[in-house]
């Protein structure tokens, strides 16, 4: 990933306004410390900031076309551009990198805005055409929001548009602000945003139901797919493992697709010292893109069950584990910065982000740049605790799809900006099309679940537990090596923010009940009158988010998440905070 900006049709001298629109993505560029670039093109700039992961001799941006006519800057990764290159009417297309984004200016070519579903991957873009008058702009958000992109202008300029992939490089332009809607696209010719990502369970929050039975082989398999198409890249790479169920999934299989790298790598060599024995000529030697073992990342506060899981968990899968822990005091301490990297007030998401923010840093340390993580999957299958509370399967289904379209409110941009923060890339297989498809479309009523006396087993006893589908899928050892041990696979849902030390989520409530007085808190109504806070924990971190964005930037882009409060459950979004919760340990750290 990336960070663009991009500002869209000014009037006047565009060439005085080039520093400023450097200053303006300087802001983000945490994003992309390898390289910066900047285009001017007509009414029209564009500013890059570069996290070199695919293309990495080859790919800085903007890019432009070999005629001059079009130009992309682009935030993400596009997992299918070899198949979509091969794939296009022009095969003399001429390509000028290695960049896997290049693609895209080629599909514009042949498809206009229609190449926005066929793309495969996490991203962002704005493309500029000059070769029409006015000149044309798109810019795109893939289907989840994985990426983030916001879009804005001024009252006094409305028809000049601004792009970034942060709001703080455009917030002080703009007097009105929001959030780019993932799975749509913007066309300067019409001048309206289109949703392009129509999948078939789109409207299952408005009554439409699915009714598939559940094909166990057919869910690991897309899963397993998923990961290892993200592993598309040229510099190494790890996995971060909580020891949930989520993350210890996608460290098994990112494993077994690591030690499949490293064999064929090895058997390459081979090949290569064979065929120079022979007197052959064979280039340079490829190097392997990744290390020879998978390397995954722990963080919690000393004795966290997080830590502890993880651990078992990366013996079990023989990675090469590194854990870190971090104190109470310190996590305190990052969490202005954090809101400031997050540009959000949310609760639940800046309790979890602080530790994935904290672990970030060090994983940049040891030069990763890019990580898997298990976002999405709780969405996907009601893993949070309070899904147990769903009067039937069609509340449950219609609770799902609300909180995936919602994932870029949350936990996408969490685990996007808590990392793109240190310049460090996170790809979430959980939210790969293909995957959704299949299992957003299984019927809901096999993925509700129960609790205590109540709770069913299966024919093998197995517990019919909250992401029960997940879990049976992985419940097997195809190759003769099961994918986790049973301790990992059938562990009860922490959410990140619990698992790392249940101390965290109650040091910050007392920090922020120091912090705010009653009296303060009283006039909460007063001081926020849209989105008040209704805790001194969420009062002190809005303080915090308006103390570096203004009230203006909160409307349209900062969404609070709470479980659904008509199944009568806690507002609060803690996993500790529903009745049906077992504590993981008694040392609560």
């Amino acid at each position: 990933m990336c960070g663009i900006f991009c500002c869209f049709n000014r009037q006047g001298d565009l060439a005085s306004y080039r520093p400023r629109a450097i200053a303006c993505s300087k802001k983000q560029r945490h994003r992309g410390p390898d390289w910066s670039g900047c285009y001017m093109a007509k009414d029209t700039i564009m500013v890059h900031e570069r996290l070199a992961i695919v293309g990495v001799d080859t790919g800085a941006q903007p890019l432009v076309s070999e005629d001059d006519q079009l130009v992309l800057a682009v935030n993400g990764e596009i997992y299918n551009h070899v198949a979509l290159r091969k794939g296009l009417k022009n095969q003399d297309a001429v390509f000028k990198t290695h960049s896997d984004c290049e693609v895209i200016m080629h599909l514009y070519r042949e498809h206009g805005t229609g190449l926005c579903a066929m793309l495969d991957g996490m991203f962002s873009f704005v493309l500029l055409d000059k070769s029409v008058e006015p000149p044309r702009l798109i810019a795109a958000r893939d289907p989840i929001g994985i990426t983030t992109l916001y879009m804005g202008y001024h009252s006094s300029a409305p028809d000049t548009l601004y792009f970034s992939s942060e709001l703080k490089a455009i917030h002080e332009e703009c007097d009105t602000l929001l959030a780019f809607p993932p799975g749509h696209f913007y066309d300067s010719k019409t001048k309206q945003t289109e949703r392009y990502f129509k999948p078939t369970w789109w409207d299952g929050d408005k009554g439409s139901i699915p009714h598939n039975e559940v094909d166990y082989k057919l869910v690991r398999e897309t899963l397993e797919a998923a990961v290892r198409k993200r592993l598309m890249s040229e510099v190494p790479y790890g996995v971060l493992l909580s020891g949930g169920l989520d993350s210890s999934l996608i460290a098994s299989i990112a494993a077994r697709e690591t030690d499949k790298l490293a064999a064929e790598h090895e058997a390459y060599r081979k090949e290569r010292k064979q065929a120079m024995a022979d007197g052959k000529w064979v280039g340079d030697e490829k190097p392997l893109a990744t290390w020879p073992q998978l390397h995954s990342f722990a963080v919690g506060l000393p004795g966290a069950p997080d830590l502890i899981a993880a651990r078992k968990a990366a013996d079990f899968l023989g990675t090469v584990h590194h854990e870190y822990t971090f104190t109470l005091e310190e996590g305190l301490d990052a969490i202005p910065e954090v809101i400031y990297h997050l540009e959000t007030f949310d609760v639940t998401t800046v309790r979890a982000s602080t530790p994935m923010y904290l672990l970030s840093r060090k994983i940049k340390a040891m030069g990763v740049k890019m990580v898997l993580s298990g976002e999405g999957s709780d969405e996907i299958y009601g893993g949070y605790l309070y899904f147990h509370a769903a009067p039937n399967a069609q509340d449950f289904h219609e609770e799902l799809v609300k909180r995936v379209k919602n994932l870029h409110t949350a936990d996408c941009l969490r685990a996007n900006k808590s990392t793109m923060a240190w310049g460090l890339e996170a790809r979430v297989p959980f939210l790969d099309k293909e995957f959704l498809e299949v299992s957003m479309n299984i019927d809901a009523k096999y993925k509700m679940f129960s609790k205590g006396a109540a709770q069913e087993t299966d024919a093998e006893g197995r517990p019919k537990m909250e992401k029960y589908i997940l879990r049976k899928a992985f419940d097997c050892a195809p190759d003769g090596k099961a994918y986790l041990p049973d301790s990992i696979l059938w562990r009860q849902k922490e959410q990140f923010s619990d698992g790392v030390g249940y101390s965290w989520i109650d040091g910050m409530k007392d920090h922020a009940a120091a912090a705010v007085s009653d009296e303060a808190f009283e006039k909460r109504s007063e001081r926020f009158p849209e989105s008040t806070p209704d805790t001194k924990e969420a009062y002190w971190i809005r303080e915090l988010f308006e103390h570096h964005f203004p009230s203006k930037a909160a409307a349209g882009t900062a969404v609070r998440w709470i479980p659904k409060q008509e199944w009568g459950v806690s507002s609060d979004p803690s996993g500790r905070a529903v009745s049906i919760h077992t504590a993981a340990y008694e040392n609560k750290a």
